[in-house]
């Protein structure tokens, strides 16, 4: 368990498969945290349970679903995650999805990304950590930039979204980036947060 000040991050339950199909159906989540993509949602429960079981059977040294929780009160707001990890080339790729619409704006997706770069860089001893989002996010990209994410490029009308085309932009920190930013790891991470390799 990855605790801040608002957040905390805990393992994927099975019980929080009622909440991802509750956000997966969300269109205004939906279209914020990918753009509309119709693979994100809206999904039947029997699709989102094939991929909960993929979620729950993933192998920490590659890649990793948490549950984001409100510390008022314990209540699961959203998901974080990484993949793609690559210990020889020190990097991963990382996402987080806030589902609970009440939660918008008020720092819970940042603390969280946080929290997660932190246990990246701090635990797993990775050199470069990145994330992506769409132009029209503009929540995101605060979050991202506010987060200690520097913007690396753009893939120019990559993303379509309502039939309007939007930049992908690519967002990375480098670990001497994350310890200038943050004086060093966010939040208290507890000995089950222990190395993922």
């Amino acid at each position: 368990m990855i605790e801040g000040n608002l957040v905390r991050l805990r393992a994927l339950h099975a019980e929080d498969l009622d909440h991802h199909v509750r956000w997966r159906n969300d269109p205004e989540v939906v279209r914020w945290a990918t753009g509309g993509d119709p693979r994100f949602g809206p999904v039947t429960r029997v699709a989102v349970e094939r991929g909960f079981d993929t979620m729950l059977g993933l192998d920490p040294a590659d890649s990793r679903v948490f549950t984001v929780e409100d510390l008022v009160g314990g209540r699961p707001i959203g998901m974080a995650d990484y993949r793609d990890l690559d210990p020889f080339a020190g990097r991963a790729t990382v996402g987080i999805t806030i589902g609970e619409r009440d939660r918008w704006g008020r720092g819970h997706g940042t603390e969280a990304l946080r929290l997660l770069v932190g246990h990246l860089f701090d635990t797993c001893r990775l050199h470069w950590v990145e994330l992506d989002t769409w132009s029209g996010n503009e929540r995101a990209v605060r979050a991202f930039t506010k987060a200690g994410f520097r913007e690396e490029g753009r893939r120019r009308e990559a993303v379509l979204v309502a039939g309007e085309w939007y930049d992908n932009v690519l967002f990375g920190m480098l670990r001497e980036e994350w310890r200038e930013s943050s004086g060093g790891p966010s939040g208290r991470t507890e000995k089950d947060a222990a190395p993922i390799a």
